[in-house]
């Protein structure tokens, strides 16, 4: 008989790999979350591995509830068409089917950006908004999710605009901070210029800023100006692994 259980989500990362179960009537972790570091190289084969290990972690847990996994690239019906921030061998990899043949679970494969702005939108800064939200993940690259009036529109990638002839998220992703030792007036001036862009061509009624640096969210975002709210994401680093819980479920 089938074993019924909390849904499992499960983010992707460049460094590591993180997942939890999640309650999805209050918009949070259901357990401790468990994370191993990113294999290197990271090859599909060698991920889904990982994922395997933290989906037998869980499983007294989640019994055969679904999964959702994010992953930070393009993924169109669970097939990956990009690799900016991951080993290119996922290029073309039908992820969804690679990771139900190592689990032998159901398992939606999403962007980990649109899985942060699922989660913002139906427990976070983006609940209950009109019109047009984007919400940025700045981490390593730059991610975002496009949402009018609560339905996602998947793999916006904004993190490529080309701004002054560069990649946006060449300039303006908070590994840049590290990397150049910026202070944080130094990297407003490029957010500036980042979120100025996301204005001129989109007009939104909301931006939300997600990723690792959102904790910080107080040392920025106040001293960026725009014609709409600019605000933190509520729910952080949990945001992918709800995100995807949630929209695993609504597809189950």
């Amino acid at each position: 008989m089938a074993k019924k259980g909390t849904p499992l989500g499960i983010d992707i990362g460049g460094s590591g790999i993180k997942g939890a179960p999640v309650d999805l009537k209050k918009g949070e972790l259901a357990g401790k979350r468990l994370r191993i570091d990113t294999p290197l190289p990271a090859t599909p084969d060698a991920v889904a591995e990982v994922v395997d290990e933290i989906v037998d972690h869980f499983a007294d847990v989640t019994g055969d509830s679904p999964i959702g996994v994010t992953i930070p690239a393009v993924v169109i019906r669970g097939t990956v068409l990009s690799a900016a921030n991951i080993d290119p061998t996922w290029i073309d990899t039908d992820a969804e089917a690679l990771i139900k043949e190592h689990t032998g679970r159901a398992v939606t494969v999403l962007n980990d950006a649109d899985a942060a702005g699922l989660a913002e939108l139906y427990y976070g800064a983006a609940k209950g908004v009109k019109g047009l939200v984007i919400l940025t993940t700045l981490g390593t690259g730059i991610g975002s999710a496009l949402i009018h009036d609560g339905r996602l529109v998947p793999n916006s990638e904004l993190g490529h605009l080309e701004i002054d002839g560069y990649d946006a998220e060449d300039r303006a992703a908070s590994s840049r901070k590290d990397i150049e030792s910026l202070s944080w007036d130094e990297y407003v001036e490029r957010l500036q210029v980042y979120y100025d862009t996301i204005e001129k061509l989109f007009s939104p009624d909301l931006i939300v800023v997600g990723g690792g640096i959102s904790k910080d969210g107080d040392e920025f975002i106040p001293k960026l100006k725009a014609r709409c709210p600019i605000v933190a994401a509520q729910l952080r680093n949990q945001a992918g692994i709800i995100g995807a819980a949630h929209l695993a479920v609504d597809l189950a």
